[in-house]
């Protein structure tokens, strides 16, 4: 029996505009979409990672009262949640593709560690770092 991480989630502040971004900016697309009254299920995939899911979820009930949703929210918009990484095969490449999608970056690529990266952020304000695998590293490829 295989077993692993399947889902991780990110919270957003609005489900529609997150899906757009994630799916028409950075080419992901949507695995699970469904609704139980108000709440919805929303995760989405990178393309060559079918195993894993990336949850969009919105912060509120049935998970967290209201308090802890604004709370949540204001986090994520101040760029306070742990950034995530997209592994891409040429950061440049990747960074001009996803810029002229509308991608707005926080950081331009740049070289260090011996490898290339760049910085963006979701529109809900999640952060995350574009890394270039070094050559014989496994992962992922975005670009």
């Amino acid at each position: 029996m295989s077993q692993g991480v399947n889902v991780v989630g990110l919270y957003v502040d609005n489900q529609d505009e997150a899906l757009a971004f994630y799916v028409e900016k950075l080419g992901f697309r949507v695995h699970t979409d469904v609704r139980n009254g108000d709440y919805r299920w929303l995760t989405v995939q990178h393309p060559e990672q079918p195993l894993f899911q990336l949850g969009l979820f919105l912060p509120g009930p049935p998970v967290h009262d209201q308090a802890t949703a604004l709370t949540l929210r204001a986090m994520v918009a101040k760029g306070a949640m742990p950034p995530l990484v997209l592994a891409v095969s040429d950061c440049r490449a990747s960074y001009e593709r996803f810029k002229a999608r509308g991608v707005e970056f926080t950081q331009e690529p740049v070289e260090r560690y011996g490898s290339v990266d760049a910085g963006f952020r979701d529109p809900a304000g999640n952060g995350w770092k574009m890394i270039q695998m070094a050559s014989g590293t496994n992962g992922a490829n975005a670009s």
